[in-house]
């Protein structure tokens, strides 16, 4: 799309707002007319304050610099967008964005219809795999940054990735490279990690970013963070390690190891990235590093990363191709140039075609940039039915007895389906009623055998504890029964209800089973294999025989509630086997697998603040040879009684 009128760029960092204003030349190429930044602070990487921020930054800055230019590109930061490569089987071209669709509700970890997301076709592999960019950021994040343009009175054409920018602006400015080469932009909150092979492009955004440097500075010298920024603009390098000489500030010196430890840090993930990139990508080592992003100038760092490295390491220069406008003031040009390389891209966007082009404008945008495009149209349109209404005012007057009469038909054939209409909601209604009701029921249903299916559970935890302790003492025969089961609710003065079951044969409470038929009690038996009221005791199959207690010990139940008669929190009291005089841990190993298999029951809570824990230590040995331990077991739902 050429266009001979002057546009803008805006890259809204999250250290910083980066602007220029460029416009095609004569050769079809960009010319930067001015350019133009404004740091944010720490408010610029927080979600809750960096739209207010960038309303007063960006207004400021176009008052600051003149600038008369309405229409403008804008990008994302990286730590707002997810970007992910993925490869995909060979199918026919019409299915390939269906399975792209698929392959982003897989990936991309927010609901899509809560994100705007759009993807590219990078190429393919020597497998005939297709390789594809997904590209996704929340609508809300580019609604705000709508607002944004809004507020300083621009029209937002283009909505950009930073990493898709920075791609378009190394490609223009070093397309004749063909062997591995790495861009690496450090940002304020976080970093990009390009790499360019024979037209291969691949991605990686690192959540580490220069910001952390400052951070950690001022929370050494307890200096504020304008100024701690400004230090360590002016007077901060990556320290050499080693031998070398530390200066005689020692701020200086301090943050030049804070700054050395952050690169070590990045260090580490630009490795790993690496190896990625070769092992799973196919590429190549890279043959030089190119640095880009604001905290890329800091001093040493470009040693630091070629002696890491041990290849070439310069600086990434995006306005390399770019013609510069004699006006523009080159040394303040090039104390910044490094970190344009997002703006260029999104410049060259306004040319007639780039390596990667993606669009991230959300829905309710694109709708509301048509509606002021047509709003003339609208306003024309809107004069002219006025002057059909008067001009036609005669003739509707003459034609609205007609209608009168018709309406009056068509009354008299919707008098009767409005009634019946008025009959079948009043069934719906009736229906919606029974079904609540019903719904009630079953609800009643359900809690009569949630005790049953709460011990049966409890049974089912002590065998697989048995199981599990047992294979892992070598085939040693391990036993766990419960002693006690008691409510922990707080005590809040109301009823209690105790409940016995005998040696092996676990009880169920008289509420839980009446009103049952003798058939229904049958069942319940085959079911659980516990003992009924009114019934005999069925006992469960072998193969399932939970060990218990010795026929002096008696499981006891004992369940103090609060007025509503539930119980959400249960003590148990457990005894088993000790092995410690053949394994020293075997007795805490024991206690552990109960509570790892309590924890892993469906009916136990997986509320971090309230979970299954112990209740107190774990007891020594007594005789004749068992332990003792005490467990507060956490129910998701709580047991009426």
């Amino acid at each position: 799309m050429l266009n001979t009128k002057s546009f803008l760029a805006v890259d809204f960092g999250a250290g910083s707002l980066k602007l220029a204003e460029f416009e095609i030349n004569e050769s079809g190429g960009l010319r930067l007319k001015q350019f133009g930044l404004r740091p944010l602070g720490p408010e610029g990487a927080q979600e809750s304050k960096r739209e207010a921020v960038l309303l007063k930054a960006l207004p400021e800055l176009l008052t600051e610099k003149g600038i008369k230019a309405r229409s403008v590109n804008v990008c994302a930061p990286g730590f707002q967008v997810f970007s992910k490569f993925v490869k995909l089987p060979a199918v026919e071209s019409g299915k390939v964005s269906q399975i792209i669709q698929y392959e982003a509700q897989q990936n991309v970890p927010f609901p899509l219809e809560e994100v705007v997301w759009d993807y590219q076709i990078l190429g393919s592999t020597a497998g005939g795999e297709l390789e594809v960019l997904l590209v996704a950021v929340k609508s809300e994040i580019i609604e705000g940054l709508f607002r944004v343009v809004e507020a300083g009175h621009l029209s937002l054409q283009l909505a950009d990735a930073s990493a898709a920018a920075l791609c378009n602006a190394f490609r223009y400015n070093y397309g004749e490279l063909e062997d591995c080469t790495m861009l690496l932009d450090i940002g304020a909150k976080t970093s990009n990690l390009l790499f360019f092979e024979k037209g291969k492009v691949f991605s990686r955004s690192i959540n580490i970013g220069a910001n952390a440097i400052t951070q950690d500075f001022l929370n050494e010298t307890k200096q504020p963070w304008p100024k701690a920024e400004e230090f360590k603009l002016k007077e901060g390098f990556v320290s050499l390690g080693g031998a070398y000489e530390e200066p005689e500030s020692p701020q200086a010196a301090a943050l030049s190891k804070i700054a050395r430890q952050f690169m070590t840090r990045l260090h580490i993930q630009v490795n790993q990235t690496m190896q990625f990139y070769r092992g799973q990508q196919g590429g190549s080592m890279p043959a030089r590093v190119f640095l880009a992003g604001g905290a890329s100038i800091m001093t040493y760092t470009a040693q630091f990363f070629a002696e890491k490295l041990s290849v070439p390491v310069e600086y990434f220069n995006p306005l390399r191709n770019v013609q510069i406008d004699p006006s523009i003031n080159l040394e303040d040009l090039a104390r910044v140039a490094h970190s344009l390389g997002e703006v260029v891209g999104l410049g060259l966007r306004n040319l007639a075609h780039c390596p990667v082009e993606l669009s991230l404008m959300p829905k309710s945008t694109r709708r509301w940039q048509t509606f002021n495009q047509k709003k003339p149209y609208f306003m024309a349109t809107v004069f002219c039915l006025t002057l059909v209404v008067f001009a036609s005012g005669y003739l509707f007057n003459k034609l609205a007895l007609d209608k009168q009469q018709d309406l009056e038909k068509i009354k008299a054939e919707i008098d009767p389906k409005q009634q019946k209409q008025a009959q079948f909601e009043k069934v719906m209604a009736e229906l919606a009623r029974l079904k609540n009701e019903n719904a009630t029921i079953v609800g009643w249903m359900e809690d009569r055998y949630y005790w049953a299916d709460l011990l049966t559970e409890l049974r089912q935890v002590l065998i697989r504890t048995e199981a599990g302790t047992k294979a892992r003492f070598g085939g040693r025969d391990t036993g766990v029964w419960i002693e006690k089961l008691l409510s922990a609710e707080p005590a809040g003065g109301a009823s209690a209800d105790a409940f016995g079951a005998t040696e092996g044969t676990p009880s169920t409470p008289a509420s839980a089973t009446s009103g049952m038929t003798e058939e229904q009690r049958k069942a319940f038996q085959r079911r659980y294999g516990i003992f009924m009221p009114g019934g005999r005791s069925v006992p469960a199959p072998a193969a399932t025989e939970v060990t218990t207690a010795p026929a002096s010990a008696t499981a006891v139940v004992a369940l103090a509630t609060s007025s509503s008669n539930e119980v959400s929190t249960i003590k148990l009291v457990c005894r088993a086997v000790s092995l410690s005089s053949a394994i020293a841990d075997a007795n805490t190993t024991t206690a552990f697998t109960f509570l790892h298999e309590l924890e892993a029951s469906p009916f136990s809570s997986v509320d971090p603040k309230d979970p299954t824990r112990f209740d107190g230590g774990i007891g020594t040995d007594e005789p004749p040879g068992t332990f003792t331990f005490s467990v507060i077991w956490k129910l998701k739902r709580p047991l009426k009684l």
